[in-house]
This record gives C-alpha cells, structure tokens and sequence, in this order.
C-alpha cells in the first residue's frame, strides 16, 4: 500500500517544545518573525501529510535540520560539543552578549546529563579564579555523572597544564580523545586534546613528541594557529639541533685538515673541512677568511665576497679579511671596491706591507688607462650623483682656478667624502 504522506509517529513538527526551539536556534530564529512562516508551521504541526508539498520551500529544510538535530551540514549534532575553558587570556575585543538564562533551552538532555553540564561549569567559573583544585573537583563529578563527555576530560586537561602537571595534562588529554573516539565526538575537539598534548610535550622540552602531536591534530583539524605552533616547533628544534653539533675541537681539527688540501692544492676538499669547521664552529672568523681563499682560488669570486663579508662581520678589526676581500675586488676589476678593503686594513695596521700593495697595484690599474677610468667612474650612480649636485660642480669649478680654496672645502665632513669619492674613482688628481 502506498503512502500518503509521514505518520504522525514520525512527525518532527508535533513535539511541544518545536516553537521554543525554532525561536532559540539561530537558523531559524529570523523565520519566527514572519507571521506566515508560524502560520506554516502551525499547518504541518496539525497536518503532517502537507509536508510532501512544502519542500521546495528552502526554509522547511532547514527547519527540519533543526528539528531533527542536524548541524549545518546535515550531520547529527555533537551534544556534547561545549566550551572547554581556555588557559590563555581571552583577547581584548567586545564580544558577542550571550543570550539571557531563561531564554536558553537545554534539550534531548537526561537529567544526569544537565546535572554533569552544571558541575562543569561550576569547575569552568573555579578555574577562571584560579581556584585550579575546586575545579578539578567539579570536572571529576562531571566525569562520574556523565563518563562519555569528553570536554570534563579535557577540561581537566587545562586545569593539570595551568598547574605545570604536564603528565598529568597528557594523561587526561589521552582519555579524553579516547572518550571521545568511542562516542563520535567532533573531531575539532579531538584536534584541540591532541594539540594539548602537544604542548604539554613541548612544555616538557620532549621536541620530537611534542611535533608528532601537532601533526596527528592537524591531521583531524587543521587550524592556522596548530599550524604556526608546529612551524615554530621545527625552527626550534632545527637550532637545538644546530646548537648541539657545535664543538669547537672539533672545528679545528677540520680547520687543520682544509689547511693541508689548501697548501696541497685539493680545493675543493679543503671547502669541505672548513664549512664542516665552520658547522663546528660557527663564529671564527679564521675559518670563512681561509674559505674564501679557496673560493678566489677556483673563481667562485660571489662565494668568495660572502665569506669574507661574514668574516668581517664576526670582527671587524681581522686584516685579513679586508685584505682577502680587496684582493677579491682586485681580481675583478673593482679598483675602487678593492681600495677600500685595502685602506681599512692599513687603517688597522698601516705598516701591513700585503694591503699598501694592493692598495698601490689598484692606483696604478686605475689609472692606467684614462679612458677606462672614465668609462667605470661615469657608470658609477654615486659619481653621477655628485656630478648632477651644483654645489659641487661650482667647488670643482674653483678647484681649477684656485688650488688652495680646496683645503676650505675639505673641512666640510660631506663635501670631503665626495672629493675623496672623486678621486677614487680617478676623474679628478691632486698634484
């Protein structure tokens, strides 16, 4: 026999509290305001037949989501989805107001179960108070009341890792993501237990747990702050790692063997003792200043330069690295570059015979041929930003027609930086 239409056994719309309900959800709760929308309901109440009709009304779908315990996307609502109480200050923003007491209705509910829901937030209002053991007294009958809750496991969870009882903390987590396996809960409250033990792990400075149960929640729930958690995680453990391989007797072992592939001639091997030397130890200068003088040796001018830049950086009084890195710039061409290095090495040791050489060879380079020399200092942006400046065309201009006003103008800190810049470049001579 065919059927007419849903029995009234079957009718979602003819329990009593179906008005009450749709007024407090909010999906529904716009609806209520329209009269023929009440009128309807009140129809289907009385008529459940009526509902074939009524379907292509997108409004009775959602009611019916409503009426019969579905969330959003049609999947049955975890009852026991409630807030765990958050062990880090809430942000300072105004927040949403909660509805008022009497207007939220607690239902499909047993009495335990609202009785086990009161001593939880009974435990949520001690803990918020810091009162840690008057809550974990209240999570505990919540516990006995209502064992298939997984949040009282994890609420206790947060009270054990506020008290820096991270065993604890990792315990009630475990139970709680058992718990809540066992009964279906949602699998965002799953991620947020496993994301505690995590940090408790963590707390514990056990790295290694700590990132596996960040990712074994990111794998149920992934949430941009569980995955800044984990990026921040591996940085830490990539530097204790680092940290951990430094030996400096171990870096001048290596050292001594890339000296003799150095003065061998084996290069390349010589590169490979010093960077796992500087590996060792990492803040000798010596190490990078003797690496970049393998890289000049085989042209790896670029890779050369960085060495010598960090060798600098580590002490900035090593000559020979303001040597290696003008001899560097020498090789290339970079006349002025490598006068720089070269007189802030003698600036360092004016009697260092390898820098007055250099410094010496790149004068005379230089200056070699006046029409290269132009050519590099008018491709020069600083050059031809001196030279675009009218202050100093008009003080070039009486350099020519009066040698001594020169001395007046280098007692100017600017304008003396920009002659000596000039005359670096070779486009200007003082005799």
């Amino acid at each position: 026999m065919a059927r007419d239409g849903p029995s009234k056994m079957m009718n979602p719309f003819s329990n009593p509290n179906v008005m009450a309900r749709l007024a407090t959800d909010p999906r529904t709760q716009e609806y209520m305001k329209d009269p023929e929308y009440v009128k309807m309901i009140n129809e289907l109440s009385a008529s459940p037949e009526a509902l074939g009709t009524k379907l292509n009304d997108k409004r009775v779908l959602t009611t019916l989501s409503v009426l019969l315990g579905m969330d959003k996307g049609g999947m049955p609502m975890d009852e026991d989805d409630e807030e765990e109480p958050d062990p880090s200050p809430p942000p300072k923003k105004t927040p949403t107001p909660p509805p008022k007491k009497e207007e939220k209705m607690e239902v499909d509910k047993t009495p335990e179960q609202l009785q086990a829901l009161k001593e939880k937030d009974a435990g949520n209002e001690a803990y918020k108070k810091k009162d840690f053991q008057k809550a974990l007294e209240h999570y505990d009958k919540a516990v006995e009341i209502d064992p298939a809750n997984m949040t009282f496991y994890s609420n206790k969870a947060a009270v054990y890792y506020e008290m820096k009882d991270y065993e604890k903390c990792i315990a009630a987590c475990e139970k709680a993501v058992e718990v809540g396996r066992e009964n279906r809960a949602d699998f965002k409250l799953i991620a947020k237990a496993l994301t505690r033990i995590g940090n408790a792990y963590k707390s514990l400075k056990d790295y290694p747990k700590a990132k596996t149960f960040y990712e074994k929640s990111l794998s149920e729930h992934r949430t941009p702050e569980t995955k800044e958690i984990l990026s921040k995680l591996e940085r830490l453990m990539k530097e204790h790692e680092r940290l951990a391989y430094i030996d400096p007797a171990k870096a001048e072992e290596e050292k001594e063997k890339g000296n003799s592939c150095f003065k061998k001639g084996d290069y390349p091997s010589a590169i490979k003792h010093y960077t796992e030397a500087i590996r060792r130890n990492p803040d000798d200068p010596k190490i990078y200043s003797n690496r970049a003088a393998c890289y000049t040796k085989l042209a790896e001018f670029n890779l050369g330069l960085k060495d010598c830049e960090e060798c600098i950086r580590l002490d900035p009084n090593f000559v020979k690295g303001h040597i290696r890195k003008g001899k560097i710039h020498q090789v290339l061409k970079q006349f002025t570059k490598a006068q720089d290095s070269y007189q802030k090495a003698i600036d360092l040791d004016p009697n260092c015979q390898e820098a007055l050489d250099g410094f010496r060879e790149c004068m005379m380079a230089a200056n070699s041929d006046p029409e290269e020399v132009r050519k590099r200092a008018m491709a020069d942006p600083e050059v031809q930003q001196i030279l675009k400046d009218p202050a100093m065309r008009m003080i070039l201009e009486q350099m020519q027609s009066d040698p001594r006003a020169l001395q007046d103008h280098l007692k100017n800190p600017d304008v003396a930086a920009k002659i000596q810049k000039l005359l670096q470049s070779g486009l200007i001579s003082i005799r």
